[in-house]
């Protein structure tokens, strides 16, 4: 009996050692152009072409009462524009403005 429960343990972890399994499963070809938190966030470089990228992330930051600072950029097919959002300096008179759109 021990044999047979052995035999069959092996088989089963055998097909799923053979089954493929992608990395992502769940959002596979669903990666967001612009995606963000309070610390900061990147821009997809298509869409930086095609919008305002630094307005994007003006308003993004203004959102949490923050101001932006651009990290890089990577001029490429699938690179993206990575930002901090960081606290208003101080002797600023002002919380950050946010636009309407």
């Amino acid at each position: 009996m021990r044999r047979i429960v052995a035999a069959s343990l092996i088989a089963m972890g055998g097909m799923l050692a053979a089954a493929p399994a992608p990395a992502h499963w769940w959002d596979i070809d669903t990666v967001p152009p612009f995606k963000g938190n309070d610390t900061g966030g990147i821009i997809a470089y298509p869409l930086a072409m095609q919008a305002d990228a630094r307005q994007l992330a003006v308003d993004h930051c203004a959102r949490y009462g923050k101001v932006v600072k651009f990290l890089g950029v990577q001029p490429n097919y699938g690179g993206y524009v990575s930002f901090a959002c960081r606290w208003v300096p101080y002797g600023a008179a002002e919380r950050p403005l946010r636009t309407l759109y």
